[in-house]
């Protein structure tokens, strides 16, 4: 029988592995639905990314680089969509979260000492966990401006006075 097993690894440590690995999985799918929700209430020319890519931040390895995408095309559909409507919001919104949890996220893909790795997979859980809440509001807040003005809504384009 072909054993694929390293030697000091159990076989209750794989399958906590597994398991730890689909629950990630899960996450990961239900963050890019977030994702996905928040870009489709966006018009379709202020999208800098597709709602259906959203979906690649789900794809293990892969996802590492998109992390980096996802974080400056959302923030620049936002601003955009914000912008139209008239919302004020903070400028380029999520975007500083976005790319804590970019980098921390990269940082955990690297092979570092485990004390360090401990240390920045916290830092990345608190910031995935911020980044998401951030984006869960603007989505939020998106959601009650479209079923309050419309999808279509443009705002009207009025001169500042100085």
């Amino acid at each position: 029988m072909l054993d694929i097993m390293p030697e000091n690894i159990t076989r209750d440590m794989a399958l906590y592995m597994l398991i730890g690995g689909v629950i990630r999985i899960i996450i990961w799918i239900f963050f890019a639905l977030t994702l996905y929700r928040t870009l489709k209430l966006v018009k379709k020319d202020n999208l800098c990314i597709l709602p259906n890519q959203a979906w690649f931040v789900a794809v293990p390895l892969f996802n590492i680089y998109w992390n980096f995408e996802v974080v400056k095309r959302l923030t620049d559909s936002l601003n955009n969509e914000f912008y139209d409507r008239k919302v004020k919001v903070e400028e380029r919104p999520t975007q500083k979260w976005g790319l804590i949890f970019a980098w921390t996220f990269l940082l955990t893909n690297i092979p570092l000492p485990p004390f360090v790795l401990t240390i920045i997979s916290i830092l990345h859980l608190v910031y995935f966990i911020t980044y998401w809440v951030k984006v869960n509001e603007y989505k939020t807040l998106l959601r009650m401006h479209v079923e309050h003005y419309g999808k279509d809504f443009i705002a009207e384009n009025k001169e500042d006075e100085n």
